[in-house]
């Protein structure tokens, strides 16, 4: 079977997957069944949050379950709840005081189960939205309408949880929302660029911010404002009003403001920097400091103070989060004073693991945004941390929990639990250690429901099973239990590869960024194909290869037979689990099939981006080596060398045409559209096709040009 492009929208809109109950399924002595004896039962003065998980909830019994459940409305929910049997009651702890007196936190609820009736009670009724999907995970892994008797109380870790649209860049269907929130996600973000308009248009803000309530979900502004004047200038204020304060004005209900060096930069006084914005910097000039949002400038503050003024004036309840993103790399001494001198009510937000020197052999890497080949913290995050600590400043992180890193940037989701396990490790001990309390999941590559969001969910409440517990459990629900042993190796494997990922701009730009469409350039320079409505489309791929040396790292000439080393035990391992993977699914129900199959293409296609990267640095040696060769006969070895090169990365591209066919999330990501679709695929071969054909016969013609005969030219120009 094959998909159109953008077909895997009617994928992300199934909320609650069709008919996942075993039939064989049996109850055990302790477990309470639910029939159709049963109903559903909200108060009279329910909000309209909790209508829709009660709606929720018993849609998901009629799709999953094949159970139809009366949804009722009563009077008196206490009285109901102490005398009516067989029904799932919805309430909160203001509802329910005697039920809900242990509970504090947001959203934290109370799940009772006895062979009368159900209860569950939230904190608040984003806590009771929470306990009814925790209800559906449940039986989701019982794969039956099965409740064990059991009384719990579970609380959140971490809130905020937001992420970016895996749909389409700010694009929020009703259905994407809803599972977002059951997946745990409390909040989602959108680029502001003005009052209704986002980077891609026009968009309601106030409509957008009611349909994500409904589903227990705050909406946050990812600034993309343009701050041309530094605050103390004399008419700093009305700017910064008509720039910030209108967008708060217009839509007081957004939950904050996320701030970020690149996007919302200033003409910064700091002697450190240019004092001039990045894309207004003369292009005849050269530029010898960093552009003020990239650099941790000394009047960040009196700037956070001025924007916390005019945005509190319509809401003062905004989050105003500052992401030190863009200056994880400078001095310490610096980037610690300015957090020393920070209002103390701003958020910091910081990345978890960027920015980390590595040694691989006797070279030395760093890590680049974003990647899961290093768990974290790293030496940047744990210092700004401290200092959070230490001040009593609100720590948030940019984790990539949701499930994707820039590691390979077309994909859903990188399967690899076993390391995101470690990630999810690292950020409990964060929160222990430093207070860590919010988390940003996802950036524009969005948010995809998958098992290792699941997993995200399962870990980021407490109580919560272990996590072989977790994988175990998830891995019997989406395969088999005899495909179980099979499964958990594929994982291992795959787990294991992605830490022999080495994390570079110039992959994270290349052929990692987009996969095996990335083209070889020879001599003729080439521009990705893009679509006209893509926020970036081909300006974030680099396709002339090339080292992106910076004075942190080793240079690329040293680094390369190091990294495709590391690559090509990635490639083993990756072709390891794909092959565990194809075992499993041999052992897995035919209807759970055709889901479990996209987990095995996914696994298929990083395995043929490896190759691509492989491909791509070996390329680039051999051309290095070309340039430079005086001798003619061994110039030409080179040559034929590159040839046959080209030759198998063609190969390697046609196979990933039939997975690209079969899955149409493949290729494609929310900021750049499709990039390794069949199309992107096709023209990638015909380029190579091209430098093999057209440019290599001129090459040769000029090698047979030096110290021969005109015969013994012509015959080698041939």
């Amino acid at each position: 079977m094959t998909e159109k492009n953008y077909e895997f929208r009617k994928r992300l809109e199934v909320v609650h997957q069709p008919d996942r109950r075993d039939p064989e399924a049996v109850a055990l002595p302790n477990e309470v069944v639910i029939d159709g004896e049963w109903s559903i039962a909200i108060g009279v003065e329910a909000t309209p949050l909790i209508r829709s998980v009660a709606q929720d909830l018993q849609d998901y019994f009629l799709t999953s379950m094949n159970v139809s459940l009366r949804l009722l409305i009563v009077k008196d929910i206490r009285e109901y709840t102490l005398t009516t049997n067989r029904v799932i009651v919805l309430a909160t702890k203001e509802e329910l005081p005697e039920a809900g007196q242990a509970l504090e936190l947001p959203r934290s609820y109370c799940l009772v189960v006895t062979e009368e009736r159900i209860l569950v009670c939230g904190n608040d009724e984003r806590g009771v939205g929470q306990g009814s999907y925790y209800l559906e995970d449940l039986m989701n892994l019982r794969e039956a309408p099965f409740l064990s008797i059991q009384e719990v109380k579970r609380e959140p870790i971490f809130s905020p949880r937001m992420a970016h649209s895996g749909w389409g860049l700010d694009r929020y269907p009703d259905a994407h929302l809803n599972a977002m929130a059951h997946a745990g996600l409390d909040a989602i973000m959108v680029f502001v660029k003005d009052v209704d308009r986002t980077t891609e248009g026009y968009q309601d803000f106030n409509y957008l911010v009611d349909r994500a309530a409904l589903y227990g979900l705050d909406v946050y502004v990812y600034s993309y404002l343009t701050s041309r004047k530094h605050p103390d200038e004399h008419d700093a204020e009305q700017y910064y009003d008509d720039v910030y304060g209108k967008i708060f004005e217009a839509c007081p209900r957004f939950k904050g403001v996320i701030l970020v060096g690149e996007s919302c930069e200033f003409p910064s006084k700091d002697p450190n920097t240019t004092g001039i914005l990045r894309l207004e910097w003369p292009a005849d000039k050269p530029q010898t400091k960093p552009s003020p949002g990239w650099w941790p400038c000394r009047d960040y503050p009196q700037w956070l103070n001025l924007l916390k003024k005019v945005v509190h004036k319509h809401n003062r309840e905004a989050d105003i989060v500052f992401w030190t993103y863009n200056w994880g790399w400078a001095p310490e001494e610096d980037r610690l004073k300015l957090l020393r001198d920070i209002p103390d009510d701003i958020t910091v937000l910081v990345t978890f693991e960027m920015f980390e020197q590595i040694k691989h052999g006797n070279v030395t890497n760093v890590c680049v945004d974003y990647t899961i080949s290093f768990e974290g913290p790293g030496q940047y995050f744990s210092s700004e941390a401290k200092v959070a600590k230490e001040r009593g400043i609100k720590l948030y992180a940019m984790s990539n929990t949701g499930g994707l890193t820039w590691d390979i940037g077309v994909i859903p989701y990188q399967p690899v639990p076993y390391q995101w396990a470690n990630r999810h490790d690292a950020l409990l001990k964060a929160n222990e250690d430093w207070g860590l309390s919010g988390l940003m999941e996802s950036h524009h590559y969005g948010w995809w429901p998958s098992f290792v969001s699941d997993i995200a969910k399962w870990t980021y409440w407490h109580p919560s099973p272990s996590r072989q517990d977790i994988f175990e459990a998830i891995a019997i629900r989406d395969f088999s239990r005899e495909a179980l042993s099979h499964v958990l190796e594929a994982w291992r494997s795959w787990s294991e590869a992605i830490k022999h990922y080495i994390p570079t701009i110039e992959d994270q730009y290349g052929p990692f960024r987009i996969g095996s469409s990335y083209p070889l350039v020879f001599q003729i320079g080439v521009k990705m194909p893009a679509a006209w409505h893509a926020m970036f489309g081909n300006e974030i791929i680099f396709t002339t290869y090339k080292p992106e040396d910076t004075p942190r790292q080793s240079l690329g000439a040293s680094r390369y037979p190091v990294e495709i080393a590391s690559l090509q035990r990635m490639h083993e391992l990756m072709i390891q689990g794909n092959e565990a993977m194809k075992q499993a699914i041999e052992l897995t129900p035919e209807k759970k099939r055709e889901q479990v199959q996209r987990m095995r293409g996914i696994g298929q296609f990083i395995e043929h981006a490896v190759q691509t990267a492989i491909h791509t640095k070996q390329w680039w040696l051999l051309k290095q080596r070309l340039l430079i060769e005086p001798d003619s006969d061994r110039a030409l070895a080179l040559l034929e060398e590159m040839e046959t090169l080209a030759e198998s990365e063609i190969a390697n591209a046609q196979a990933v045409i039939p997975l690209a066919e079969a899955d149409s999330r493949l290729g494609w990501e929310p900021s750049m559209e499709y990039m390794t679709d069949a199309k992107h695929l096709k023209w990638k071969i015909n380029q190579v096709r091209s430098v093999i054909d057209n440019e290599f016969p001129g090459w040769r013609a000029s090698l047979g040009l030096t110290g021969r005969t005109d015969e013994e030219s012509a015959r080698y120009g041939k």
